[in-house]
């Protein structure tokens, strides 16, 4: 900073603020936590109620109590009213108004426990039950029914006009702006607090230069703001000394497109900010994120069935090792440069990368310098806190002679993580840094670079480990049709971390002593670290035993109707598998849905989380986990090992093979490969080639075995089709008509899923359940009706296959299946049941802010 520009820092620090800001924001991150697993309470008729609540019976409560101490000891308020005086205090200005006009003062928090405090509310329920006795203090607001609340209200002797529905749907992003776990870090709001006073120092200079300005807050700096309003009391008190006015928070505005109201607000008070206080106003962790990721489930999972106490890690058996690895979110910003060498001509950037390697950050990036192009660009990625950042001075210019740009190093600098984080002592820096010169570069002085850095706090990173076969498959070898199992069968699937260690091999087994010959079984075993082997998995009747039935791996319960795959339950947690990246795996930019089918996302589900908190990915296709907690390492493991497998030989398109190796209803022109059904299922043999399952394009075939059983899968009519599990009959998986097509699961009737002009009827398996697939195959389109089965879910299909479609029935994708009559044409190019995913671009802007 410059003198004068350090002096106006000094001066917004002497704002006096009458409460502690710092315990109150903490208290504010634990109440939006528990309204976010109250979310019935962010519209409909509990939010209706609770505003009904509010104006019967807590304000007036409130008031009477601020009046005059009903007793000893602070009134305790119940939840669904706490949110709504939280909404109605965000809008200062108005519940000053309101407060006046209704009960003559302002209405303070003074004397008022929060919900969350854990204080005992048995002395505030008695009485509230004695003044509404028709009203509970505890009121179930989950199972409403729809009603006209406001007659009830307007019948009220006293009532606020306040919109209080569109303040509470105003407010409940809010949490997710705000809910990562470095926001309750003691240095981060304690620099919050002090980025807050330096906020208001700006809108008093506005006002003492007449000048009228848009300021919009970062997030750290909102999240004590609405901690200062929620004492209305004391924040009425503290803005008329600081500013000689109640400042005004408009949360109306959510419209950040570029030159909008927003944008060019957030863009002045950038520039205000950084002109008075000389330092950045970005800050790292408190930069809007985006929209919210698409909730899985509208309803809270059952608390009866969840999990009564949050379990450790260190309480489930840790059979492999890993090291914990920490990361951190930076923001970077090169703002100038001096002492450059005379005559020095050329555009000039700065590269910057990290001095080791890093699982996050391994690259080198480019980035202008403010001074020089007067284009503010800032980095925003993801590192571990270890090493040193490294910056080279560039220089680039063309000649006439040449058409290339020649660059050249003109200096080096370097930045020690550890000097900030070994403790973090700050996570803010603005320096300037001096060069080493690069050979050649002859300058007077050293040149000189400014740098801001931001960081948050380091915290505990994500665990991401790759699955890899030890040698590639055999092209000439088929899984299936084999009277032995072959020797490839036998290799394993190493498992490494991010740099490259072999953590554990897995390997599918058949099982040795199981009781049914016929239908040996099949176990996952795991050779450790140590040399020795474990089983890991069993199948079992019911599903997957897995680590000796500590979890369960199992097809979901029939009355659930969420969209999960599978779950996985132990003792003590309960685990859902979706398909798709889901929660904080979704998407964060515009792509297309199909590229989900790859992927599968483990929910945990209990009373903390009753909405569901993503725990781990599963890459499918590339073999990948990502876990977020140590617990779900070993079963992530597993689990994609499993699936992977099963999708594998089951003969999944778009999981294994390549879509442009793949074609419907008649072989590749170039490879001789496959023809697919509806199901993404073969209608011939299963053979493995390095990129995956391929197909052979012969019809008539004879008994085709699977990893269990076998079953007669030939042209005509009947024969039983195996799956991975139990067999199907499959009449004519070529043409013909009738008969039962296994999938993993169930088996299915399956008429006519070949070539040739479809049959009538019959259930065509898919992965989860089958459904009826009158002729899915090419040639004179399919028959009538039936369903074909997608990937996830089947729907009727009649004529999904080339040629003249049949008619009716739904054609199935790999997420949801859709009404499909007639859907002539390669099922690669089909619209049917394709859905598409956009996510909005991050942008540093929020949507409140003051005009002042």
């Amino acid at each position: 900073m410059e003198p004068q520009q350090e002096m106006e820092w000094n001066e917004a620090q002497k704002i006096p603020i009458s409460v502690d800001l710092e315990v109150v924001a903490k208290k504010q991150l634990q109440f939006l936590a528990t309204v976010d697993k109250n979310r019935h309470l962010y519209d409909g008729p509990a939010l209706d109620r609770a505003i009904y609540r509010y104006n019967a019976c807590w304000i007036p409560l409130l008031a009477k109590h601020s009046e005059s101490p009903i007793f000893e000891g602070p009134l305790v308020v119940p939840l669904d009213c706490e949110w709504i005086w939280h909404c109605h205090r965000l809008n200062p200005v108005r519940y000053k108004t309101d407060c006046e006009e209704l009960y003559g003062r302002v209405l303070d928090n003074f004397g008022v426990a929060t919900t969350v405090e854990g204080i005992c509310g048995w002395q505030t329920e008695e009485i509230w039950n004695k003044l509404y006795p028709d009203e509970p203090y505890n009121a179930d607001l989950v199972n409403l029914l729809p009603e006209d609340i406001s007659k009830r209200i307007s019948k009220l002797e006293k009532y606020t006009k306040y919109d209080l529905i569109s303040a509470a749907k105003r407010q409940s992003p809010f949490f997710y702006q705000v809910s990562r776990t470095h926001m309750k870090n003691d240095l981060f709001i304690k620099e919050a607090v002090a980025r807050y006073k330096g906020f208001l120092h700006l809108i008093k200079r506005n006002k003492e230069k007449g000048i009228k300005r848009f300021c919009v807050p970062t997030y750290d700096i909102d999240l004590i703001w609405h901690s200062h309003q929620l004492h209305p009391v004391a924040y009425c008190k503290d803005l008329n000394e600081a500013l000689g006015k109640v400042l005004e928070h408009d949360d109306t505005d959510s419209d950040r497109t570029k030159g909008k109201k927003l944008d060019l607000g957030f863009s002045g008070t950038t520039r205000q900010w950084e002109v008075t206080f000389g330092t950045r106003y970005w800050k790292a962790g408190a930069m809007y994120r985006g929209n919210a990721p698409s909730p899985i489930t509208s309803n809270p999972f059952p608390s009866s069935i969840t999990c009564k106490k949050v379990v450790s890690s260190n309480e489930y058996p840790q059979e492999i090792s890993l090291p914990d690895r920490k990361v951190m979110e930076v923001l970077l910003e090169f703002i100038g440069v001096k002492n450059l060498p005379e005559g020095q001509e050329g555009d000039l950037c700065v590269l910057f990368s990290k001095s080791q390697p890093d699982a996050f950050f391994d690259a080198k990036r480019r980035l202008s310098i403010l001074s020089v192009s007067r284009e503010k660009q800032v980095a925003s990625f993801r590192c571990e806190p270890t090493g040193e950042l490294l910056f080279e001075l560039m220089s680039s210019s063309s000649s006439k002679l040449s058409i290339r740009k020649s660059t050249k190093t003109l200096g080096s600098a370097s930045f020690s993580m550890k000097d900030y984080l070994d403790p973090v002592s700050k996570l803010y820096v603005e320096k300037w840094l001096e060069l080493v010169p690069g050979s050649g570069t002859m300058s007077s002085k050293p040149i000189l670079l400014r740098v801001a850095i931001s960081f948050t706090v380091p915290v505990l990173a994500p665990y991401t480990l790759e699955m890899t076969q030890s040698r590639p498959f055999s092209k000439n070898t088929c899984l299936f049709n084999l009277p032995v199992r072959p020797q490839h069968a036998k290799s394993w699937t190493h498992v490494t971390d991010e740099n490259g260690t072999r953590i554990i091999s897995l390997q599918m087994r058949d099982l040795k002593n199981a009781k049914n010959i016929g239908n040996p079984g099949k176990e996952v075993v795991g050779l450790m670290k140590s040399g020795e082997t474990r089983t890991l998995a069993e199948f079992m009747e019911n599903g997957w035993s897995i680590l000796e039935n500590l979890w369960l791996f199992h097809l979901p319960n029939k009355s659930t109707n969420d969209g999960h795959l599978f779950e996985l339950t132990g003792a003590n947690k309960r685990v859902r598998i979706f398909p798709g990246r889901k929660l904080d795996y979704e998407l964060r930019h515009n792509g297309k849905r199909g590229n989900e089918m790859n992927f599968l996302t483990a929910v945990e589900f209990s009373i903390e989380e009753p909405y569901g908190k993503a725990v781990a990915l599963l890459d499918l296709r590339s073999r990948h986990v990502t876990a977020k907690e140590k617990w779900m390492v070993l079963p992530g493991i597993i689990l994609t090992f499993i699936a992977s497998n099963i999708m594998k030989k089951e003969g999944y398109e778009g999981i294994i093979a390549k879509s442009k190796d793949l074609k419907v209803n008649g072989p590749n022109e170039e490879n001789e490969k496959t023809v697919l059904n509806g199901t993404g299922l073969s209608s011939t043999n299963m053979c493995n080639e390095d990129e995956g399952i391929t197909y052979k394009s012969e019809i008539s075939i004879g008994g085709c075995g699977n990893a269990v059983e076998s079953g007669g899968c030939g042209a005509g009519c009947g024969g039983g089709c195996g799956n991975l599990i139990k067999s199907g009959g499959c009449g004519g998986c070529g043409a013909g008509c009738g008969g039962g097509c296994g999938n993993l699961i169930k088996s299915g009737g399956c008429g006519g899923c070949g070539a040739g002009c479809g049959g009538c009827g019959g259930g065509c398996g898919n992965l989860i359940k089958s459904g009826g697939c009158g002729g899915c195959g090419a040639g004179c389109g399919g028959g009538c009706g039936g369903g074909c089965g997608s990937m996830l879910k089947s729907g009727g299909c009649g004529g999904c296959g080339g040629g003249c479609g049949g008619c009716g029935g739904g054609c199935g994708n790999r997420l949801e299946s859709s009404g499909c009559g007639g859907c002539g044409g390669d099922l690669m190019d089909s619209k049917c049941g394709i859905d598409e995913h956009f996510n909005e671009e991050l942008k540093y802007v929020n949507e409140e802010a003051v005009t002042a």
